[in-house]
């Protein structure tokens, strides 16, 4: 396995680039995210890959950071989902969106990128929500998808919902959906009342 390829950037286009290391260019194919974060042609770069091997290819795919690689390896662990769809996915959405689509259960993100039905949409979800919301609780870094500020009101409210005796997944999944609609700027009061509706 090659973890990483650090090198002079020889060639840069939106699909794949090139990196020059001693005289030796690999190609590697890359999302969006990675195009826009890498240098410009002629400067040094290091990307973080991983190697694809078929029958009829030996495929490198690489990524700016190492926490879009984990989440590619995640979204090719799911059954229907290839490594060339799960770069379209990385190159439609961020991957703080993917994350937060795949935990708040949204299929409606996921389904709108190109190549995903909504049987795949909701295999992804089933399949990975619970590992990436176990990331989140224990505090990867890999998983940010809320700013602290945020997180402290979401949890005062989520903590009162409970009290309240709503039960915590349909609490969490309230308070996920107003905060990806409404923003991060709400009061705990406010989030309360707007998952009471």
């Amino acid at each position: 396995m090659i973890a990483y390829i650090d090198g002079k950037l020889a060639h840069k286009d939106h699909a794949f680039v090139v990196i020059d290391v001693q005289g030796v260019g690999y190609e590697i194919r890359i999302s969006l995210q990675t195009y826009a974060a890498l240098p410009e042609v002629g400067e040094r770069s290091k990307v973080f890959t991983y190697l694809h091997i078929r029958e009829d290819a030996h495929v490198l795919y690489g990524f700016h950071e190492f926490d879009e690689k984990t989440l590619f390896l995640d979204l090719i662990s799911v059954s229907g989902i290839g490594a060339n769809t799960a770069l379209v996915m990385l190159s439609s959405l961020s991957s703080a969106e993917i994350r937060q689509a795949l935990v708040s259960e949204d299929v409606r993100t996921i389904q709108s990128i190109k190549g995903i039905g909504a049987k795949t949409a909701q295999r992804a979800i089933i399949e990975l929500k619970d590992k990436l919301k176990k990331e989140q609780l224990t505090g990867s870094p890999t998983l940010n998808l809320i700013d602290t500020s945020s997180a402290k009101v979401r949890n005062e409210a989520l903590a009162a919902l409970v009290t309240l005796g709503i039960p915590k997944n349909v609490a969490e999944k309230s308070l996920d959906t107003i905060l990806k609609k409404e923003g991060n700027q709400l009061t705990v009061e406010q989030l309360i009342k707007m998952a009471l509706r």
